[in-house]
């Protein structure tokens, strides 16, 4: 067999196909579009959908993919295995109703066994295939491989709910006796088993059937082939590695740690090399996730970045590794994956400012971890438990990032054990109710045979034509029935041989319009334009007056719709340039909406823009409309595309041709929806807001022409009450007056805030001198007239240097439904056993609130005032029974 390099083995793979026929689609990125059901591109499949449905026709039918993807759902397994990973590669060949079993085995057959391909040995290789597809096994026999090379299975049927499922044929590659784990008797030890030696390598689905709604099984009218190939997994098989990390897609980022760690080597111990293997995969995972545009945070894909990060941080610990080590590892990653994925070095820099940041948000995180174990430690012991439970440690796994392994180390050093029954039924439930949401979420939808089978021609003009004279109706679709006609009342889709109206495409929404007969009379309204499958557009009509197929019509867009729309779409491309300018290339398009009232553009982008960024942005675009920067567009092929500097949405698919909309000099896209011819056009452009959608993600609305100057003359309007309301004598005294009332306002409230500490003073001296007498202990229980919890918190200091009794219980009605509470214990309390927390979640509740604190001193906050008198009751009560 060949000694073959990781970046090889996936262009050969490739090329192999590519001489078969297929394009090769490029790898996606990881964050989905336009997929809300999933977290994570996490197959070659996945950006295929699409296809696969029917919703869509490629281009061409026969489709090859290296498609980076991402699963979190058995982490914890990661670095205990030999093939687990987060982020990994799946190569694969797809055919969309084109070419099926007796061409795909033959194929696979070519590329493994030719030695102008892998050349691997034909007596290593063995299949698998569903007991009632039986073609499969005949044609795997015709093809070459043995019949005793083939077993059938009945796990080999590839099903995910609704949508196309069907029988599936694997392939494995006999490693040889030196990688045999169990003895031949063993039930597993056979290709398909759970053995090290039979390594399976490719998965071949023949997708088949529609698994109906009804739990059915029906003939698909478009057959289609699916496959995938690990390519982590064939690398090891090339580099004859025992596991997946011993092969050049792992070992240098492996070897980079081994020169950060205490001197501990890979392959020095099972438990380091654990860790060293976390390291690696997890490293991977985080620079393809940030380079893609995902950013750590609290929930979806960021909260999987974050557990990650920190998995592999705490990995670095138990090397010996401390500091911002992850980095590091950022170039190494962007230099073993350089020749497939060269935008990971391009945005290294980036990648590894927002890895620093996070790493040293974790050192915060971690020590308030270690508190919270220290304090569950304290707390075990002194009652003498034992045992640390089971939902303790999770917590500590799901909330902090501790591995169950380091919270067992930790509590073993104390004594203690952990409940790994419990720990582990929490971490069932997790993975049960992730499985539950998978099983919910992945399914693909139903072919749709009436539109994928539409083949009618049909072109869209409107790059340059409002108005087309005479368009033949070709297609009729009444209630998802083909039809002849549709008459007034209904609701139609139709298809025209030519079209002046846009297609919702790339965030711009559809124009609007009518469809007009030979007298003249609106027949029509457009209501929505979307793209069938084969690309004609469909138009979803208000039938006016009966309507047939192959009659000729009259097509008007609405001008002032279509102007508006167009207006705002160049101030997006405009936008879009100007926040790469100000903010920095790293930023990118997350979505966008561009409708004939406002734009909305969603962008990666880590943290709140500040105000003078928005500032500069808003400034640079007005700047561009200014100079009326002619709006141009070029029909051309991607390379030379690119050459013109054109930006390329990288989620986005491209034909041979492409469209590229130039503004000047200024901004250049792929682009294929409707703009103007001038910036001068759009007048003015203003931001209406900035706000945080999602992790990571932000969101700009802007408006431009008229509706910018009508937002304009209503911010000038509200300022203009302001200056009124305040007395400034012109517009631009405004600003002067406010800040003088704000001064103003702000020694009046010193004032106040020294009159309530005289008035708390008085009220102290009267309250501390009589402290009541209950149950052998002095107690001090008050309502006070103060405006919150500071003046509160001054008396309860107050009372403390006074010794002024052991417990104190201080009230205050600071608004109609608002109450502040606090109490405080003297050390004698607490050596008594009382404790201030304990007490306020008494007490608290009448008023409508709880609390919390150290035992010496709590507080809460309620919403009934009306309470205090039953809580000061409660209070003396308590104290009473202590």
């Amino acid at each position: 067999m060949k000694e073959l390099s990781s970046a090889e083995i996936r262009s050969m793979f490739l090329k192999f196909f590519e001489s078969k026929g297929h394009s090769i689609e490029p790898s996606q990125s990881l964050i989905p579009k336009d997929d809300p059901t999933l977290l994570w591109i996490n197959s070659g499949v996945a950006t295929l959908k699409k296809y696969f449905d029917g919703s869509v026709v490629p281009e061409n039918k026969r489709i090859t993919n290296a498609q980076k993807s991402i699963r979190t759902n058995d982490i914890e397994n990661v670095g205990h295995t030999a093939r687990h990973h987060t982020l990994f590669e799946m190569m694969g060949n797809f055919s969309i109703g084109d070419y099926f079993k007796p061409e795909v085995i033959p194929w696979a057959w070519e590329l493994l066994t030719s030695p102008e391909w892998y050349g691997m040995d034909p007596e290593k290789l063995y299949a698998t295939v569903y007991p009632e597809d039986q073609d499969a096994k005949r044609i795997w026999i015709e093809t070459g491989m043995p019949a005793d090379h083939i077993y059938e299975v009945e796990d080999n049927f590839w099903d995910i709910g609704q949508g196309p499922s069907g029988p599936d044929t694997e392939i494995f590659y006999d490693r040889g006796q030196e990688f045999q784990d169990l003895p031949d008797e063993d039930p597993e030890m056979y290709p398909g088993g759970e053995n090290e030696r039979y390594l399976e390598i490719w998965n071949i689905v023949f997708s088949q059937f529609n698994h109906t709604p009804e739990n059915t099984y029906e003939e698909l009218p478009h057959k289609n082939i699916d496959t995938g190939m690990g390519l982590e997994r064939v690398v090891s098989v090339f580099q004859h590695a025992r596991t997946n990390f011993e092969t050049d897609l792992f070992l240098p980022i492996i070897h980079k740690a081994e020169e950060m760690g205490n001197g501990v080597k890979y392959g020095d111990d099972a438990l380091t090399d654990v860790s060293f293997k976390v390291i690696a995969d997890h490293a991977r995972a985080v620079t393809f996730a940030i380079s893609d545009g995902a950013l750590p945070s609290n929930e979806g894909r960021g909260y999987v970045i974050r557990r990650l990060l920190r998995r592999a941080v705490l990995h670095g610990r138990k090397l010996g590794i401390n500091g911002e080590f992850l980095t590091q590892l950022v170039p190494v990653v962007g230099h073993i994956m350089e020749s497939y994925y060269p935008e990971v070095l391009a945005n290294a820099e980036y990648i590894e400012s927002v890895v620093a940041a996070e790493e040293k948000r974790f050192n915060a995180t971690l020590s308030d971890g270690l508190k919270m174990l220290n304090g569950v430690i304290a707390d075990v012991k002194e009652k003498d438990a034992g045992t640390i439970p089971g939902e303790v440690a999770f917590k500590l796994s799901d909330t902090y990032g501790f591995p169950y392994e380091l919270t067992e180390e930790y509590a073993q050093d104390e004594g203690l054990n952990v409940d790994r029954v419990g720990f582990d039924a929490q971490m069932q439930a997790q993975r049960d109710r992730a499985r539950a949401a998978r099983a919910d979420m992945k399914s693909m939808g139903v072919q749709n045979v009436l539109l994928t089978d539409l083949h009618t021609e049909s072109k869209y003009v409107g790059w340059t034509d409002l108005t087309v004279d005479a368009a033949i109706l070709k297609d009729v679709i009444v209630d998802g029935e083909l039809a002849d006609h549709a008459t007034a009342g209904m609701m139609a889709q139709v298809v025209f041989d030519q079209t002046p109206f846009y297609a919702e495409m790339g965030g711009q929404i559809a124009d609007r319009g009518a469809v007009i007969n030979a007298d003249g009379e609106v027949v029509a309204e457009v209501e929505d334009v979307q793209t069938a499958p084969n690309g004609q557009h469909l138009h979803t009509v208000k039938v006016l007056k009966e309507i047939k197929a192959g009659d000729t019509y009259k097509l008007d867009v609405n001008r002032e719709f279509h102007l508006k729309v167009s207006k705002n779409h160049t101030a997006t491309h405009m936008l879009d340039q100007s926040l790469r300018n100000i903010l920095g290339d790293h930023t990118t398009q997350a979505g966008s909406l561009v409708t004939p009232e406002y734009l909305r553009y969603d962008f990666t982008y880590n943290g709140a823009v500040p105000a003078e960024k928005l500032d500069e942005i808003e400034a640079l675009i007005n700047d561009k409309i200014g100079e009326a920067l002619k709006v141009s567009w070029v029909e051309t092929d991607i390379e030379s595309a690119k050459k013109l500097g054109a930006v390329a949405v990288f989620t986005e698919k491209y034909g041979e041709k492409v469209r590229v909309v130039s503004i000047g000099d200024f901004n250049a896209e792929f682009d294929g929806g409707t703009h103007v011819d001038n910036t001068s056009e759009l007048g003015l452009f203003k931001i209406v807001g900035e706000s945080g959608i999602g992790a990571g993600v932000r969101r700009i609305e802007a408006v431009t022409s008229t509706a910018a100057f009508n937002l304009m003359k209503q911010h000038e309007n509200e300022l203009q009450q302001i200056a009124d309301a305040v007395k400034a004598p012109q517009l631009k005294d405004a600003p002067v007056k406010v800040a003088a009332l704000q001064d103003q306002l702000k020694e009046l409230q010193r004032q106040v805030n020294s009159l309530e500490a005289k008035l708390a003073n008085q009220a102290a001296a009267s309250i501390f001198d009589n402290p009541e007498d209950v149950n052998g202990h002095s107690l001090i229980a008050a309502q006070l007239e103060v405006s919150g919890m500071d003046q509160l918190r001054s008396m309860a200091d107050s009372w403390k240097e006074n010794n002024s009794s052991d417990v104190l219980v201080l009230i205050a009605a600071t608004g109609e439904d608002k109450v502040n509470l606090i109490v405080a214990m003297s050390p004698a309390a607490i050596k008594a056993g009382m404790k201030s927390g304990d007490l306020i979640k008494t007490v608290a509740p009448l008023v409508g609130g709880n609390g919390g604190g150290r035992p010496d001193l709590a507080q809460a906050g309620g919403k009934n005032p009306s309470g205090i008198q039953a809580a000061l009751t409660a209070a003396h009560d308590w104290l009473a029974e202590h």
